[in-house]
């Protein structure tokens, strides 16, 4: 396969896998839905202080970085190439993708609070929008907060930057999977969330975020965590594998990441913000929906 055959593979395929819920337009319920079974206050009580212990586990650092090997599985495409991982917590998700050997990027996708930026360096072109021009982020309650939630390795509330104690009531917590693991869920709309977290050590281990639309089709993304390194006095995923499964175009379609870091740093001396070229051409958001959808 040629170096310009996996480029343009890894840069179009890349945003598809953080559009978990459907591409089509769907009305999203904001109200948080949390469960109303009933259950004595001990039981209660217990599933407020695993929540507690499961939020508690979020590393420290401001910044989390490192060199990574990206896998993407799509189809009859197999593609693995070197890239890095830069993130700063509230500010930006940065995922770099690089030319096998040769190590010149080839892609950058970076979300932000405000905007999401994909960059081409191959074709020269960008996409630069706000998550109101991106449906299949924003009709599905994804926002920059439920992906850093996501790549982070914490539990989330939709519509909120972060988990409080206030929260903590708000997540169901089921019994016991007999595999060491127990269950964290909430509901919002359409949109179901799920997590398994260890019952010593409260990691999570496993996210699942789900759309159910009679009208729409259904989505999975299911991301599960493994390989923990410590950062400070935390544990953090090096190894994540990201798997999309969806309905919504009428046709069942399947993607699956792999991020494999090589390291897991806290350094602080990288620029925040990308600065594009003028010789790049921007791109409407369409027109990548567009490509995504013709995969």
């Amino acid at each position: 396969m040629g170096k310009k055959t996996i480029a343009k593979i890894v840069v179009v395929c890349l945003p598809m896998v953080l559009a978990a819920c459907g591409s089509k337009k769907a009305v999203v319920d904001n109200t948080v839905q949390p469960h109303t079974t009933t259950v004595p206050s001990t039981e209660a009580t217990k599933g407020v202080a695993f929540v507690q212990r499961v939020a508690e586990n979020q590393v420290n650092a401001k910044n989390i970085v490192g060199d990574m090997s990206f896998n993407i599985k799509m189809g009859e495409k197999d593609v693995t190439v070197p890239g890095s991982v830069h993130m700063r917590k509230d500010e930006v998700i940065r995922l770099q993708l690089f030319i096998p050997l040769l190590g010149s990027e080839v892609g950058r996708l970076e979300f932000t609070p405000n905007e999401v930026l994909v960059v081409d360096r191959m074709h020269k072109e960008y996409v630069q929008a706000d998550y109101n021009q991106l449906s299949f982020l924003k009709n599905n309650g994804l926002t920059f907060y439920t992906l850093q939630a996501l790549f982070w390795n914490e539990l989330l509330v939709p519509g909120s930057s972060s988990v409080k104690s206030k929260d903590y009531p708000s997540f169901e917590v089921g019994t016991d999977q007999g595999n060491d693991s127990k269950p964290l869920s909430m509901k919002k709309g359409n949109i179901s969330y799920r997590w398994l977290a260890a019952k010593e050590s409260g990691l999570i281990t496993n996210a699942t975020v789900s759309y159910q639309s009679s009208s729409h089709g259904a989505s999975d993304l299911v991301w599960d965590y493994g390989n923990f390194t410590p950062v400070g006095t935390k544990q953090f995923p090096a190894l994540q594998n990201i798997k999309f499964t969806t309905t919504s175009s009428n046709k069942l379609k399947k993607v699956e990441v792999n991020i494999k870091m090589k390291e897991v740093k806290t350094t602080e001396k990288w620029d925040v913000k990308t600065t594009v070229s003028n010789k790049y051409k921007k791109v409407e958001a369409n027109d990548i929906l567009g490509k995504l959808l013709k995969m």
